[in-house]
């Protein structure tokens, strides 16, 4: 699933310049336009592909490290969470510290994080490097957009083009991730997987610094850092994905879930109140009040939650129940995967003759059908038992997704609009981290029978879901 950021999203409410020239820069040459944006594409693409491609090797970690299933939620939830918990102060810093300096740190970060992860002699260091893979993410996604912001802000057209190719890399990248997993895992075994991203970001590195202008290398500094937003928003974030990857295992009434509990509630409710009082919050809270927002921020979370947990159950159940072989579990999620560029074509040619509720609607409906269709699988089940579901599953989000966005950002000021888009993207981040968390501890038993039952659990959660995220946006076009 990409993540939704606006172009703009570098830019807070309260941006101030000093000078015309540092919103528009001399027209440059189209080659060097390209390269930058090749760069900031092979940066995208990347952060992409680890949100899918680990999902295939969940198998073969498990049998290489000893790792538990509540171990592997982790191998996942850790790199969402340092990706989601970061996203909203990436661009505070890029303003700040300069949106070159802060993409190249980005990409030195992940590279490293990636040859940490591949080199990881056990569960729990591959988990921490995973979480500094996420922050590494959320320098790369602001910062990249600003230079592109940068790069074409002589040419509107051209601004929309390269942020479209940007947008389409990532897309390739997730679409591509489960495929590329399977070879990799194939042939070389899990750790490839993560030590192919080290070229991948020298690529674009090497680009970055001989392409991407040294002006970038000096910004405005205009806004301040919300540090007791962004403390208080990474513990209580932890706390929450904490709490509900381990209460299954160690039950409700531990007292590791009751303390983890009431740190959640305690920090996010702290949260809430420092972004109420402060002056430059990194979450402005009065974006719940717009027409139209909150329900389509609680779509997007549900969206995600149930995306991102159905697949990482069907990684196990395709691999531990049916057998499947990496390459062969990779080449199933293909139609997952695959539809959804039809649909967001469809999307953007059905919002804009009635409006983005309809698609969204609509979306949530056909998503929770194809969840439904997958209550019906068993321990022998076939790749063709599966595939409606494959394909109406993503036939669903792609059509809600785009609408989704143009939801968000119609629903206030222009010049607030990559605020808001970075409130959704974050949003669905945790989300999907949730997702992980709680579908993950459904399917914790061993044999194939359990691991079955928790996915038709999983898969019946998340029909109804999509039908509770379906009826609310319901509710909020006829009120």
């Amino acid at each position: 699933m990409n993540p939704i950021v606006h172009p703009n999203s570098i830019d807070g409410p309260d941006r101030i310049t000093a000078k015309a020239s540092d919103l528009m820069p001399p027209h440059r040459p189209a080659r060097s336009v390209a390269w930058i944006i090749a760069a900031t594409s092979f940066a995208f693409a990347v952060i992409q592909l680890d949100v899918t491609i680990v999902n295939v090797a969940l198998s073969r970690i498990s049998e290489d490290l000893g790792a538990s299933v509540t171990e592997l939620q982790w191998v996942v939830d850790a790199y969402t969470l340092g990706f989601a918990a970061l996203l909203l102060s990436a661009g505070v810093v890029g303003d700040r510290l300069g949106s070159k300096r802060v993409f190249v740190a980005g990409l030195v970060g992940f590279a490293a994080a990636s040859l940490a992860c591949g080199l990881a002699p056990g569960a729990g260091f591959l988990n921490a490097t995973r979480a500094i893979q996420g922050i590494g993410a959320a320098l790369l996604v602001p910062s990249s957009l600003a230079i592109l912001n940068d790069a074409c802000a002589y040419d509107p057209r051209l601004r929309a083009r390269a942020i479209g190719i940007w947008t389409a890399a990532g897309g390739v990248a997730i679409a591509a991730g489960p495929m590329v997993g399977g070879l990799l895992l194939n042939a070389l075994g899990w750790r490839s997987i993560f030590l192919v991203n080290i070229p991948i970001c020298a690529l674009g590195l090497g680009l970055t610094l001989r392409c991407v202008p040294a002006a970038q290398w000096n910004k405005t500094k205009h806004r301040t850092f919300d540090l007791a937003g962004q403390s208080l928003a990474i513990v209580a974030l932890t706390a929450l994905i904490g709490t509900v990857i381990e209460a299954r295992p160690l039950g409700t009434t531990h007292p590791i879930v009751a303390a983890g509990s009431l740190l959640a509630l305690g920090t996010g409710a702290a949260f809430i109140v420092v972004e109420a009082r402060t002056a430059t919050p990194m979450l402005p809270l009065h974006f719940f009040g717009r027409p139209g927002f909150t329900p389509a921020i609680v779509f997007g979370v549900l969206v995600n939650c149930t995306y991102y947990g159905i697949i990482f159950v069907l990684s196990l159940y395709l691999q531990k129940t049916l057998g499947y072989s990496t390459v062969q579990a990779g080449l199933a999620f293909l139609p997952l995967t695959g539809t959804f560029i039809a649909s967001n074509i469809a999307s953007g040619w059905m919002a804009g003759r009635t409006g983005s509720r309809a698609p969204m609607i609509l979306g949530g409906l056909i998503g929770a059908v194809g969840y439904a269709l997958l209550t019906r699988l068993e321990s022998r089940s076939t790749f063709f038992d599966m595939l409606p579901g494959f394909v109406l599953i993503p036939a669903g989000i792609g059509l809600a997704v785009p609408a989704m966005t143009t939801a968000i950002l119609s629903s206030v000021d222009r010049e607030r609009s990559g605020v808001a888009s970075a409130v959704l993207n974050a949003a669905r981040q945790v989300g999907g981290a949730i997702g992980v968390a709680a579908f993950g501890a459904l399917v914790s038993g061993i044999t194939a029978e359990q691991i079955t039952s928790g996915l038709n659990i999983a898969a019946w959660s998340a029909a109804a879901l999509m039908m509770i995220a379906t009826f609310i946006l319901g509710l909020a076009s006829s009120a």
